[in-house]
């Protein structure tokens, strides 16, 4: 066991003195984080995904500023008002694009709706042929709809009880009556999941997907302390002593594992402080998630290191596992927008599962039980790996 963890401090020791290790565990992590969950919507903007339509009341009655307050509270547009304008520059914001479309409510709306009329509206850009004009237009005409009906309710009701019951509360009574729908849809969400924003959705998906492809990109550091061992003869040397070959395999396994598990355990740090990612509602799957990645990328370090019989070899044989299992996995992009057939090819990818296992605890808001089957999953590859390095060691050359 000494020999084991003299081997291991050995090791952690050359690599921490080389600024690379550095790099590659926490600056470069940290950096593309940052980018992608900026590109993608993880910081900043306006969270306001409605479409910005203007409007310019020309009437200016007590109809006209009802008619605002249902186009107001849309979920479908966001009005842009400003008065000031003029209807030849609203159309111009509509050709540059600035604006969706525009909404004019002309002179005379409000009387010509009291009149039992039906009172029109004008709507610029909006083309029916596209479904952001489909949707403005279904939007503005419910809108004016629910306005007009209110209107002829408050009138039936003033000729009926002749004008017992005021207009102005009648109408009032009506259009209140829109937003009391008789029919109640109830939404319920599970206690243990969070609503989350895009911002929150998209820093769940890259952090712990950066995180581990900058686990496996770092191999390539801890792949060359045991080519430089093999190339200054130091292993050679080191096999003439009293040290068995597994004490010399663990001791290499143990300094990368503690390397990629420090490294996991300060950026699953960083994603709950700064980035707002909830690793910590359940501090333990989280960690089951995080050692049992980390067992199975320092199994693919170690074969790597004793494959590699140079510098440049070690870095290919790294890069090439960070690019082929993160693109499969799900780190760049989430499977889940995927078909069942790549999912399932996805899943070939160690990567894969160890994405299903944080996201289940982070975006999916479920418990230890979920990450037992991704656990199990990595436990395995880093038997897998493991075996082929200690296999590939005994029949090397210096045995």
């Amino acid at each position: 066991m000494i020999r084991i963890l003299d081997i291991t401090q050995k090791d952690l020791l050359q690599l921490m003195r080389d600024r690379k290790t550095f790099m590659f565990l926490l600056i470069m992590p940290v950096a593309f984080t940052l980018l992608f969950g900026y590109a993608f919507g993880g910081f900043g903007g306006s969270s306001d995904s409605r479409l910005p339509v203007g409007y310019l009341d020309q009437d200016n009655s007590r109809l006209s500023r009802k008619l605002h307050d249902l186009l107001a509270a849309s979920k479908v547009i966001r009005l842009d008002e400003n008065q000031a304008r003029s209807v030849s520059e609203l159309e111009q914001r509509v050709v540059q694009e600035k604006l969706a479309a525009v909404i004019i409510v002309p002179a005379g709306y409000g009387k010509t709706s009291l009149a039992g009329k039906h009172a029109r509206l004008v709507l610029i850009g909006g083309d029916a042929s596209t479904s952001v004009g489909t949707g403005i237009q279904a939007e503005v005409l419910a809108a004016a709809n629910r306005l007009d009906s209110a209107v002829s309710a408050a009138l039936s009701m003033e000729q009926i009880t002749q004008a017992r019951l005021p207009f102005n509360h009648a109408f009032d009574q009506a259009l209140s009556a829109w937003e009391k729908s008789p029919i109640a849809i109830a939404e319920t969400t599970s206690t243990a999941i969070k609503q989350q924003d895009n911002q929150i959705t998209s820093l769940t998906h890259f952090s712990p997907g950066i995180m581990l492809q900058f686990a496996i990109a770092g191999l390539l550091t801890a792949a060359q302390v045991i080519v430089t061992e093999r190339k200054t003869r130091a292993l050679q040397r080191l096999l003439t002593t009293a040290t068995r070959r597994i004490h010399i395999l663990l001791g290499h396994y143990l300094a990368i594992l503690t390397l990629i598990l420090g490294q996991f355990l300060l950026l699953i740090l960083f994603g709950q402080l700064a980035l707002r990612v909830d690793y910590a509602r359940e501090a333990g799957a989280t960690l089951l998630v995080a050692l049992s990645a980390a067992l199975c990328i320092a199994a693919m370090g170690l074969l790597i290191g004793i494959l590699a019989h140079s510098d440049e070899q070690a870095v290919m044989f790294s890069l090439i596992p960070m690019f082929v299992f993160s693109g499969l996995g799900g780190a760049w992009m989430p499977l889940e927008v995927t078909g069942a057939t790549f999912q399932a090819i996805g899943h070939v990818s160690p990567v894969a599962w160890a994405m299903d296992g944080f996201k289940n605890i982070t975006t999916r808001g479920l418990g230890i039980s979920s990450v037992l089957l991704p656990a199990s999953a990595l436990i395995g590859y880093a038997v897998l790996f493991f075996s082929l390095a200690a296999w590939r060691f005994w029949a090397s050359e210096e045995r």
